[in-house]
């Protein structure tokens, strides 16, 4: 079966000769290629080019693979397999409870990688939206958990994070009352709107948003909430 048209993969592992080889066989198939040596760089790659799909190494210089994948998750829902040379369950079932998609021991077999990868690529969600948002006044930086008013940085408490985070990689889509509350304070606060309410008037605060003509956070009365830029009308 044919690869995705124009998918993108990114390499995470240490290992040059890993890297060489994955990336020879991924372009042969028709595939773009990023590499990247650590998690730092990998994470920054992905925020700043973004990815199809990441391939990622668990045994990295700098970051534990398992804290890549918590970092990634909290911004990104790129699909990801993992490589690792540890091949016990507990490890399988450690990686994919972090957010890992699948799961590959090395040493692997080139095509039983492609075949996995075009199995996650076939069911990828809808394209994240870019990680990072600037209209000249406001600059949000998901992947490094930044926010600058007027070149001021802006502190969120943790809530106010998830919230935004939830916004913006759905921008444009409405997220339902009950959908976001089941988000932030789990399945048994559904009704609890008065949460939201709060929590929404405290972040646009921060954000130098104004409820009656919003730049940033528009209201579907009754309904939800959706992040919108400024260009949009």
């Amino acid at each position: 079966m044919s690869e995705p048209a124009g998918a993108s993969v990114l390499i995470i592992d240490d290992e040059a000769q890993i890297r060489r080889f994955l990336g020879i066989s991924l372009r042969a198939q028709g595939y773009e290629v990023l590499e990247a040596e650590n998690g730092a760089a990998g994470l920054e790659m992905l925020a700043s080019r973004g990815a199809d799909a990441v391939i990622l190494d668990l045994g990295l210089p700098d970051l534990d693979g398992h804290e890549v994948l918590r970092e990634l998750r909290a911004w990104s829902s790129v699909p990801v397999i993992v490589l690792s040379v540890r091949s016990g369950e507990a490890e399988k079932v450690k990686a994919l409870d972090a957010g890992a998609n699948d799961y590959v021991t090395k040493p692997f077999g080139v095509q039983e990688l492609s075949a996995r990868l075009r199995a996650l690529l076939r069911l990828r969600p809808e394209e994240d939206q870019a990680a990072v948002f600037d209209d000249g006044i406001l600059k949000i930086d998901l992947a490094r958990r930044q926010i600058t008013r007027n070149g001021d940085i802006v502190t969120l408490t943790r809530k106010e994070w998830s919230l935004l985070n939830l916004l913006m990689r759905h921008t444009g889509r409405v997220l339902t009352q009950p959908q976001l509350l089941r988000e932030l304070w789990g399945p048994t606060h559904e009704e609890d709107t008065h949460y939201l309410r709060i929590l929404v008037a405290k972040l646009r605060t921060k954000l130098g948003d104004n409820a009656a003509a919003p730049r940033y956070i528009q209201t579907e009365a009754g309904v939800g909430l959706r992040f919108i830029s400024s260009a949009e009308p």
